[in-house]
């Protein structure tokens, strides 16, 4: 890498570092806990508790969406993932969400990993950005995240 290369790279930025360090917490925490129920009532707890914080349109949707994926797909665990709401299948990330908040950005988004059946062809959507989550936008979640949890 030449110097003017090298001196272009900034690192992380200080959200993606918190997000980091949040996560370390997180397993931290979960190994710490006795019982597969302790453990699954407490991260219900967390998630929760993390929608709870979020500035008030985040906090709006990030309720809304927990709601559609705990009814459409309750195999699909809630859980903490860098500090952001996730839900996931045998400790597998399936979906998230993540706040405008968390890195700056100009919208939420609900986001899926490689664990969701979402595939479609030789491309596909893995995330989608979310300003207000209206019945319509509800029932394209429900029908998401359900395809994601089969």
């Amino acid at each position: 890498m030449s110097s003017a290369e090298s001196s272009a790279y900034e690192g992380f930025t200080a959200e993606e570092r918190a997000a980091m360090k949040e996560h370390a917490q997180e397993l931290k925490a979960a190994a710490r806990r006795s019982s597969q129920a302790d453990k699954a009532a407490q991260a219900e707890r967390d998630v929760l508790a993390k929608i709870a914080g979020m500035q008030d349109s985040d906090r709006v949707m990030a309720e809304r969406v927990h709601a559609v994926v705990t009814a459409c797909a309750p195999a699909l665990a809630p859980k903490l993932w860098y500090g952001m709401p996730a839900y996931a299948r045998d400790g597998k990330v399936v979906c998230f969400f993540q706040s405008a908040g968390k890195f700056k950005a100009r919208y939420a988004t609900l986001g899926f990993n490689d664990p969701a059946k979402l595939d479609e062809g030789a491309m596909w959507a893995t995330a989608f950005a979310l300003t207000e989550v209206t019945p319509e936008v509800e029932a394209r979640i429900a029908e998401l995240v359900k395809r994601a949890a089969g």
